[in-house]
């Protein structure tokens, strides 16, 4: 079970929806605490590429590695934090609805690790917990306004 379980319905067809989620690029477009995004390796993102992620966290700018350790196109991935005191785990799922539309389904912890055990529950959920539903007003926004 995550300690957040999200999921959004937006007026895109699946293909467009999982182009978007798929390139970690767009993630400081509709993360709200993302600052920007490098892929690490040189490989097509996919199976165990890994991108660093700068975040704004608290009052600081926090970069965190991540690697993707799932990826099924066009319906699922898992992304691990593998490195810092807080580490995140994500899984995200991109659904047909059969009215043409896509549901997006996020399920979203946090690892704390030696200082992380604290910040976790006193500032990173705090945090994501006020954050999401920017996020998922953005995400939709930006999907059903500017993707494909």
């Amino acid at each position: 079970m995550s300690a957040f379980h999200e999921e959004i319905d937006v007026d895109r067809s699946p293909g467009e929806v999982w182009a978007y989620l798929s390139d970690p690029s767009h993630l400081p477009e509709w993360q709200k605490s993302a600052v920007s995004v490098e892929q690490l390796d040189d490989s097509p993102f996919g199976l165990g590429p890994r991108v660093r992620i700068t975040r704004h966290v608290g009052r600081r700018d926090v970069p965190l590695t991540m690697r993707v350790t799932e990826f099924e196109p066009p319906r699922s991935w898992s992304m691990r934090g593998t490195d810092g005191p807080v580490r995140g785990k994500v899984h995200g799922e991109v659904t047909p609805l059969p009215d043409g539309r896509t549901r997006v389904t996020m399920d979203l912890d946090f690892e704390g690790h030696g200082l992380g055990r604290v910040l976790v529950p006193l500032v990173v959920r705090p945090q994501v917990r006020r954050e999401l539903p920017e996020n998922e007003r953005l995400l939709k926004e930006r999907l059903e306004h500017t993707a494909g």
